[in-house]
């Protein structure tokens, strides 16, 4: 065999390494931007949720004027859960942004919960229609979010698993995939169902 023909062999297998680790690159990103559009899908539901709470507030703060701990709590709660969302839309897929977001996320719920008890002894505040629209509003929004966390968790789930697998394990730190993406997870019990409130 010739120099020429072993120096051709050569060039085409670098050639199909290089092509095999191109599709390797592609395939990676394309699942890195589905995760990170699933996320954004998470970040528009959990903003308006955020926005609905102000005018909660507002609603409730003229019926429950001896519970201002418990609005103070919601909204010290609701800005650490905007901050979370901050950061880890910066860096949709980031364990400590996802996990942050995740805490923040539990104690806005639980205050809100609190809120939503105390509701319940304030007769007029029962019967008044803002009140019985936010509080819909919110649960609607509750669960858009927990389908949105899901095509999230779907989208997170197969990136780690093809970046798992053989051949991409050998390149994804190679071609800046070298960590998984984090799942984002609420306690199902708190934020996935909202809580329930009923004003009949």
């Amino acid at each position: 065999m010739s120099a020429l023909a072993v120096l051709a062999v050569v060039v085409v297998i670098g050639f199909v390494i290089v092509l095999w680790a191109v599709g390797i690159f592609n395939n990676l990103v394309t699942f890195k931007n589905r995760f990170q559009n699933a996320f954004s899908q998470i970040e528009v539901q959990l903003k308006r949720r955020y926005d609905l709470i102000p005018n909660l507030v507002e609603t409730v703060k003229g019926y429950m004027q001896h519970e201002r701990g418990t609005l103070e709590a919601v909204i010290k709660a609701r800005n650490q859960a905007v901050s979370g969302l901050e950061r880890a839309a910066s860096n949709p897929g980031d364990p400590a942004a996802m996990q942050a977001l995740a805490s923040a996320e539990m104690g806005l719920s639980g205050a809100l919960g609190r809120l939503f008890a105390l509701a319940e002894a304030y007769p007029d505040l029962k019967a008044n229609t803002n009140m019985a629209q936010l509080s819909e509003e919110i649960t609607s929004t509750e669960n858009k979010v927990a389908f949105a966390r899901q095509a999230y968790n779907d989208a997170v789930t197969a990136y780690n698993t093809y970046r798992q697998t053989f051949p991409p394990v050998i390149f994804a730190g190679i071609l800046g995939h070298g960590d998984n993406a984090e799942l984002l997870d609420f306690e199902d019990a708190q934020i996935a169902e909202a809580p329930k409130v009923s004003f009949s």
